[in-house]
């Protein structure tokens, strides 16, 4: 199963980035034995305009944008403050599950500025939250790839992850 961390945005060359490109690597190697991957990182072009400062607009354009992006037959697990508070196991022992049930692409969302569309949100398999606080981008996006890259390894019985 292919593992897509899609956020929307560009970092460009940051030690996020390069952190985050690290992690995703490090779940591909991980991942590979067990059916996970390849993980990559696919950066989706913000559709703010300087004319429409309407959330809900931004966020359908944006939904349109990363709908295209990813194609069809494409598994979604979104980010949002609302979403489930999960450990790391258990989103290993979804991600394992997803993989089982026969899911070929598992793509984990990240949205924008003003966040994800609600039906974007309503269509996902679950929603992921980070907990109560409001972290910048940049960090959600290297938080995430490390999960990834954690779910493979727990998966993979690795001494990685201590409970």
């Amino acid at each position: 199963m292919k593992l897509i961390l899609a956020a929307v945005g560009k970092l460009g060359n940051t030690p996020e980035n390069t952190l985050t490109r690290d992690y995703l690597s490090r779940a591909t190697l991980s991942g590979r034995p067990l059916g996970l991957g390849p993980a990559e990182l696919l950066e989706i072009e913000p559709k703010k305009t300087a004319k429409s400062q309407d959330s809900a607009l931004n966020k359908a354009r944006e939904a349109e944008a990363i709908r295209a992006a990813l194609g069809d037959g494409v598994c979604l697990i979104t980010c949002d403050e609302r979403g489930e508070l999960l450990t790391s196991r258990q989103i290993a022992q979804r991600v394992d599950k997803l993989k089982d049930s026969g899911e070929r692409k598992l793509a984990f969302l990240i949205g924008g500025a003003d966040g994800l569309d609600a039906e974007l949100v309503k269509s996902a398999r679950f929603s992921l939250a980070f907990g109560p606080q409001t972290w910048p981008h940049a960090l959600v996006r290297l938080m995430l790839a490390e999960q990834m890259y954690r779910a493979t390894t727990i998966l993979a019985g690795s001494p990685y992850h201590r409970d």
